[in-house]
């Protein structure tokens, strides 16, 4: 795959480490934001609700739903975007295996 490397300017050639080491970068910490943001979304699961006797009126299942409903498509985007840069950092890798 060498051969590729040969197609870009060496401007870009020598950058590609930095750009890899911001892209790893960028991946630790959006997976660090999803792995928190996952664990602190509630539970869709109410069958332990049953076991305690808690029960949900109609305003609270309203209100929860919005922050639910939206902390889900940030988890959504945030898991997208991790994919995207982690499929640009694995083509700098195929393009150009520098030093």
């Amino acid at each position: 795959m060498q051969f590729l490397s040969a197609t870009v300017d060496t401007w870009v050639s020598d950058s590609f480490p930095y750009i890899r080491l911001v892209l790893l970068i960028l991946m630790v910490v959006i997976g660090l934001a999803l792995v928190l943001l996952i664990m602190f979304q509630p539970s869709s699961s109410s069958g332990m609700g049953a076991l305690t006797g808690q029960r949900d009126t109609f305003y609270s299942k309203d209100k929860s739903k919005s922050l639910e409903s939206v902390m889900k498509k940030i988890t959504v985007v945030l898991g997208i975007i991790e994919g995207v840069i982690a499929i640009i950092f694995f083509v700098t890798l195929i393009i150009y295996r520098g030093a």
